[in-house]
């Protein structure tokens, strides 16, 4: 086997831990992280949720970089590649496609939904939800909006029709200029402007104080108690190791496939220790203190617990797009504030909406050869069209099948099976090496054997307990309304038909790279 140096390369280090950053960073760090935490016990959730990280977010991390930066090295800059690698065997291909699948399949819903925030930070900046002053209301404009129902704020989902065509041109524009010219030029720009405006918005909200005299209850000090106060009874609750790991694994993007094809892009002597380790780094800082700052203290601060605890279980949506626009209303400043609340979250969704593009272009470019020019239009075809039924059909829950299946359970999967590659058919002591090789700090050689035992258990212990508790619930669509069993069947069957298309188009890239090697 030959390497190939002719693909891109990141263009700066710092561009490449940024672009990582990028990928890890996204709304759920933002939205999910702060419910999951109040909902889970506070101070009682962040035990489980850092052994998580040391225990399976960082070795995944490191893996998944490992994992890449050696694919890039003979050309493979996606999974089914870079699987084969891993393990001679015909099927190693067809397993690595779960890493193309996956994010493309992810991609079709996010790109949506990251059209929301976008929306919504030009909503903020013209005042447009400004008079709509219950949760009630608030709920019902963002409902319009979605095209769930139609009513006195929107008729039709034409608005969000065209901030979804404005963000899916904005990101596939990025993409089209390549790893250095788009994505890394993008992290560099998005990555520090999310992260002022996240000090920005944080500052802020620590000082509402108490903001209604009439309410003394109501003020940031319980609202930070809310998320940060231990309840260790809690610690036996098996439920809270579930969401705790759960949210370390969604939180740093691991298993989606983009990871790895981003580390293809690296260069040979760019280490897996620092770079892995910066990026997880960068994502728990988003996370835990602006994440676990902004969104849960600034609604306690004006709602207090109880009404912010009946928020949080109506899912994390309802808090960023119904509780902070009221807050928001109700502060100097706030169509400013708003803006700059919704830009923090589209740059999150924007930089993770790229990376979860990329494989499906490496897939293109690397695989069958295709130009960039094509490859892109390629991605974009599939992307708009495949889009459709998820914004059309969100009513009927078309988005949360695939969420589940593929944003949730494929997830874990496919981390269970790139680790079993890694650590036991490939190998860990060749795997070890590919980790520590040009590392720039020591990598504990007691993570040999956290990779090789403890991370698929943690694994192991996420799927089965899915499995019981939520997957039979799903496959016989229990609480599921008639009206909507056949489209959760549609979800389904595309699903299907997307797994089988790829699984046709890495065929023809292995057959193609065969015959290459004959010649």
């Amino acid at each position: 086997m030959q390497g190939n140096n002719r693909r891109e390369q990141w263009a700066t280090k710092i561009g490449l831990i940024l672009a990582l950053a990028g990928n890890a960073i996204g709304l759920g760090n933002f939205l999910r992280f702060p419910v999951q935490a109040a909902q889970n016990g506070g101070g009682a959730f962040m035990i489980p949720y850092f052994l998580a990280f040391i225990l399976m977010g960082i070795p995944l991390m490191w893996v998944e970089c490992a994992i890449g930066r050696m694919g890039g090295r003979y050309g493979h800059g996606h999974t089914a590649g870079m699987f084969e690698l891993l393990w001679q065997h015909p099927l190693a291909k067809y397993l690595g496609m779960l890493g193309i699948f996956i994010p493309f399949t992810v991609a079709l819903y996010y790109i949506y939904i990251n059209a929301w925030t976008l929306a919504y930070g030009y909503f903020s900046l013209i005042g447009d939800y400004f008079g709509v002053t219950s949760r009630e209301a608030m709920g019902a404009y963002l409902r319009g909006f979605q095209g769930v129902e139609s009513n006195q704020y929107f008729s039709t989902v034409t608005t969000s029709y065209t901030f979804f065509l404005i963000t899916l041109a904005i990101s596939m524009y990025i993409i089209y200029h390549g790893v250095s010219g788009g994505i890394e030029r993008l992290a560099k720009i998005a990555m520090p402007l999310l992260f002022l405006i996240g000090v920005a918005l944080m500052i802020r909200v620590l000082t509402f104080g108490t903001p209604d005299p009439n309410y003394p209850e109501h003020n940031v000090l319980n609202g930070l108690g809310f998320v940060w106060n231990p309840q260790p009874e809690r610690l036996p609750h098996a439920s809270l190791w579930l969401a705790a790991a759960g949210q370390i694994f969604f939180t740093l993007s691991i298993a989606t496939g983009a990871i790895p094809t981003y580390a293809s892009y690296m260069r040979e002597e760019d280490d897996v220790g620092l770079t892995g380790l910066s990026t997880a780094s960068l994502n728990e800082l988003a996370e835990v203190v602006l994440g676990g700052t902004i969104a849960i203290t600034a609604a306690v601060a004006f709602f207090g617990l109880a009404e912010t605890q009946a928020i949080a279980k109506g899912g994390a949506f309802n808090l960023g797009f119904q509780a902070l626009p009221m807050v928001f209303q109700k502060i100097p400043l706030g169509q400013l504030f708003g803006a700059l609340w919704f830009l923090l979250l589209f740059f999150a969704g924007i930089t993770s909406v790229v990376a979860l593009a990329q494989p499906v272009m490496a897939l293109f470019q690397d695989g069958l050869g295709w130009s960039r020019w094509h490859a892109t239009c390629g991605v974009l075809a599939a992307l708009f069209v495949l889009s459709q039924p998820v914004i059309f059909f969100l009513k009927h829950g078309f988005l949360d099948e695939l969420d589940f299946w593929v944003g949730s359970f494929a997830l874990v999967l496919f981390a269970l099976i790139e680790t079993i590659q890694f650590a036991w058919v490939f190998g860990m002591e060749r795997g070890w090496n590919e980790i520590v090789k040009g590392a720039a700090i020591p990598v504990p050689r007691l993570f040999f054997y956290v990779i090789k035992y403890i991370t698929p258990l943690f694994l192991v212990f996420i799927l089965v307990a899915w499995a019981i508790q939520d997957v039979p619930n799903k496959i016989f669509m229990v609480g599921v309304k008639p009206e909507d069993v056949p489209y959760v069947w549609a979800a389904r069957l595309m699903m299907v038909a997307i797994l089988v298309s790829f699984g046709f188009l890495v065929k023809i890239a292995s057959s193609k790279r065969e015959k290459g090697f004959q010649r």
